[in-house]
């Protein structure tokens, strides 16, 4: 008897609806765990060239930990060009952390997903809210427990 590697199709793929409350939770952590979910990672149908993924809203963005060794909110930048002369904008991680945090939140996540029209697709999974408020009460999402 041969084995057999199963390979997920789209139309096979259930997708649920996870809410991630980022209060006191460090960044980093909170990023890996969220991507892994997007990927997915945390199901046995997982295939590396599927999008097999849930959805995850993210709450409370604002109330994220900053923590590590680069020196938490001081240290890391982060970059944007317009393409035109002079038109670096350099933020640290402590201004987005208190002027943009979805966006913070966004392009961590951004970061462990793999790059290419996959990795998009995934991304398009992701909801980040600043606060408690969110626009997905129709789709019961189930709040889920990340490590600390």
């Amino acid at each position: 008897m041969q084995r057999q590697t199963t390979m997920a199709k789209p139309a096979e793929v259930k997708r649920a609806w996870y809410l991630v409350d980022a209060t006191d939770i460090p960044l980093g952590r909170l990023a890996s765990q969220v991507a892994q979910i997007l990927m997915g990672k945390n199901k046995a149908i997982y295939t590396p060239n599927q999008d097999t993924g849930d959805f995850v809203i993210v709450i409370n963005a604002s109330k994220v930990k900053m923590t590590g060794k680069n020196g938490g909110e001081h240290k890391k930048n982060y970059y944007n060009v317009s393409e035109y002369a002079g038109g670096l904008r350099t933020r640290t991680a402590g201004v987005m952390l208190r002027e943009f945090p979805e966006e913070l939140i966004k392009r961590c996540v951004w970061g462990m997903l793999p790059k290419g029209p996959l990795g998009r697709k995934m991304l398009k999974k992701l909801f980040v809210y600043k606060d408690e408020k969110h626009e997905q009460e129709a789709q019961k999402p189930v709040k889920l427990e990340l490590k600390k």
